[in-house]
């Protein structure tokens, strides 16, 4: 998504004098297990868009990075926003619904991109901006002081969003700067202002697992976003196991095979090489019950991605049919 940043929000004038600064982790989740980086700093100066990897986890002139939950369902559980590193409140906003800006409009959030957040002030110049928090999560208020860890509010899906997420903003003497690399005249250098406690959890990955499971129907993207999935049942019209991943990239090969109670093969399916790089993609594969219904015990599921001859993502993921 792409943010303007409101009045309220303009940058700090304070001089650039000073270290930089060193940032936390702003979400209270485990980073590639129950939340994961959908998209970071574009670093591409063209039409394209390039991470600071130089890979394709970004999209033109995206200007922060993207915390995402796997579900609807964990966004509404709660996961909080924290101060990622000691600072005063500058701005904040808390009165937006949360909805996905594809069914409210473009239109509907215009001016008002960042939806609901907090901007932070830091010595040296530095800015942090905290975007799409869940309405009415919001727990400062502008002039107070909070420490790095400080909860702001939690993660929402306010503003311009299409899925649950923190957008962090970083500025520096009112210049957005990427935290993976900061300085970088293009991808592939920079330098990262993460703190060393948070490089251990950021390590970069691509593509990534964020869904998998067994349904007793063929599901949707939207099933798997709300986490709602019909359950796999004897007697269910289907059993399929399903997946969604982000960070896939043209080219990659996408493979599925389940394995009956018995061991023997259930069902094997190999997608076609993905036409162009994919943000997020979802797989299915599985059988239709023919009237004999499903025989009951452990259904296991291996699903894999192979790029350029290699297997980039192994995973595997189990169900017990009762």
């Amino acid at each position: 998504m792409k943010y303007l940043v409101p009045v309220f929000f303009l940058a700090s004038a304070f001089a650039s004098a000073g270290a930089p600064i060193a940032l936390d982790l702003p979400v209270d989740c485990r980073i590639g297990q129950t939340c994961f980086i959908q998209q970071y700093f574009d670093h591409d100066p063209g039409p394209g868009a390039k991470d600071y990897r130089c890979g394709a986890l970004s999209y033109d002139r995206h200007d922060g990075t993207d915390f995402r939950l796997p579900t609807l369902a964990a966004q509404k559980r709660g996961v909080n926003v924290l101060a990622a590193a000691a600072g005063t409140v500058k701005g904040v906003r808390d009165s937006m619904a949360d909805a996905d800006v594809r069914i409210a409009g473009v239109e509907s959030v215009k001016g008002r991109e960042c939806g609901n957040g907090v901007v932070l002030v830091h010595a040296n110049g530095w800015e942090t901006q905290y975007c799409h928090l869940a309405v009415g999560s919001v727990r400062v208020r502008v002039g107070e002081q909070v420490k790095a860890g400080a909860v702001l509010g939690r993660i929402g899906e306010s503003g311009d969003a299409a899925f649950p997420h923190l957008h962090l903003s970083v500025r520096h003497d009112g210049q957005k700067v990427d935290p993976f690399a900061f300085g970088a005249a293009a991808c592939g250098g920079g330098t990262s202002l993460w703190s060393a406690r948070a490089k251990t959890m950021l390590v970069y990955r691509s593509p990534q697992l964020i869904n998998s499971g067994f349904a007793g129907a063929p599901v949707t993207m939207d099933d798997i976003e709300a986490g709602v999935t019909p359950a796999p049942t004897a007697q269910a019209p289907a059993l399929v196991a399903f997946v969604r991943a982000i960070g896939l990239a043209a080219g990659d090969i996408q493979t599925i095979a389940v394995r009956a109670p018995d061991g023997s093969n259930f069902v094997d399916s190999r997608a076609a090489p993905l036409d162009h790089d994919k943000a997020q993609w979802m797989m299915i594969a599985g059988k239709k019950n023919t009237g004999a219904g499903f025989a009951r015990g452990t259904y296991a599921a291996h699903y894999s991605v192979e790029r350029s001859g290699r297997t980039v993502l192994d995973k595997q993921f189990s169900f017990e049919l009762r």
